[in-house]
């Protein structure tokens, strides 16, 4: 069983997704409530929009500050999509990153701890 990083620990659990650049705040919690979950060594989903994916994490560090990479794939209005992403702990308990949707938008994304 693989050992789970001092960095996963940090990001473990369910973020709120509370802004994002490209999307307003009144269509977030289109489908569901927006949010970001990062769970166990490499595991998570998210959902925002008519967006819903699951993750595959990698934890480090960048800059001296903790970091999560990851892939994802998932459905957007039930077509299949894939696309990238990272997340890191910004000011005030936040967490900030970016969704890259392949050969679509992209976005940066702000949360708080749910």
């Amino acid at each position: 069983m693989a050992r789970v990083s001092p960095f996963a620990k940090a990001f473990a659990g369910r973020w709120r997704i509370v802004e994002m650049d490209n999307w307003d705040n009144d269509v977030l919690d289109l489908v569901e409530e927006a949010h970001l979950t990062f769970q166990g060594t490499a595991d998570g989903e998210f959902a925002f929009v008519a967006l819903k994916g699951f993750l595959d994490v990698r934890y480090g560090a960048r800059d001296g500050s903790a970091c999560a990479e990851f892939s994802w794939e998932g459905q957007d209005e039930s077509d299949p999509v894939c696309g990238r992403g990272w997340a890191a702990l910004g000011s005030a308990g936040r967490l900030v990153g970016h969704f890259y949707v392949h050969n679509g938008d992209d976005s940066g994304f702000v949360c708080e701890r749910d």
